[in-house]
């Protein structure tokens, strides 16, 4: 998807980012805490060192301890049978603020959004189509969002059709936009359906995500993504899918290519 931006010129502030061979993808394996984002705290996973691969981590209802809630600056209360992924990276980016919340606005842009499909076996596009919506009705498709509608305290509405889920509506609350910081929150805003089958219904599906500029061309981000619900182990390769999906949000948030090798998991 990040290539998209490329050709329509609409992005010229990101440096080149080279990648270790191998992502730091850890599936969490006995019941621990789980992820920590940078809230006044030191974060869990922690930043990697700069040009370093993004550190993609997994966490589900067998491997979170029992009595882990999600941390309070996210807003998040509990929730029943958890899927939970991480990204933690810092990348190179001189655009500034702006250039971020432009991205952000650009909901058209993230058509063709790639990801690799642990199921197929090969990168393809997931975002088959995107529009900004006036409200939360998806029939409300209006141009994408302006610089100005990037500001703290909104909340705008999205509509992407996914290629597993069909066409889903998704609200977007900008948390924090100060200068060098900007926190923006994701749910879906409709049922999302798997084969025709409810499984996420709505508020099931969350994110959130952290900016932090660190020096005048370095940034840092932390991305949550949860699904709840016991339906989700319906959907094939789910937490799989759930990291690539997450990585491939990063990588375009950054301008990344999207499918720049390696995938978070193969």
């Amino acid at each position: 998807m990040p290539h998209l931006l490329d050709r329509r010129g609409l992005f010229r502030g990101t440096a080149p980012l080279l990648f270790a061979v191998l992502f730091s993808w850890t599936p969490s394996t006995g019941a621990e805490s789980g992820p920590q984002p940078p809230c006044g705290v030191d974060p869990l996973p922690p930043f990697p060192a700069l040009d370093s691969a993004p550190t993609v981590r997994t966490w589900n209802s067998s491997t979170l301890a029992p009595d882990w809630k999600p941390a309070a600056c996210t807003g998040w209360s509990a929730s029943d049978s958890p899927t939970v992924v991480a990204v933690v990276a810092r990348f190179r980016f001189t655009g500034g603020l702006d250039a971020l919340r432009l991205r952000i606005g650009a909901v058209s842009a993230t058509k063709g959004m790639l990801y690799w499909s642990v199921t197929s076996k090969k990168w393809q596009q997931f975002i088959l189509d995107a529009h900004a919506l006036s409200g939360p009705d998806g029939d409300q498709v209006r141009a994408d969002f302006t610089l100005g509608e990037i500001a703290e305290g909104r909340t705008l509405y999205v509509q992407q059709e996914d290629n597993l889920f069909g066409k889903v509506q998704y609200k977007m609350q900008i948390r924090t936009a100060t200068a060098g910081r900007l926190v923006l929150d994701i749910q879906n805003a409709s049922t999302m359906r798997y084969l025709l089958i409810p499984v996420f219904e709505p508020g099931q599906v969350q994110s959130i995500h952290y900016l932090q500029q660190e020096s005048d061309t370095v940034w840092r981000y932390y991305g949550i993504t949860r699904t709840s619900g016991k339906t989700a182990s319906l959907v094939a390769d789910h937490e799989a899918s759930a990291a690539n999906r997450a990585l491939a949000f990063f990588r375009y948030l950054a301008g990344i290519p999207g499918d720049l090798e390696p995938p978070a998991v193969r």
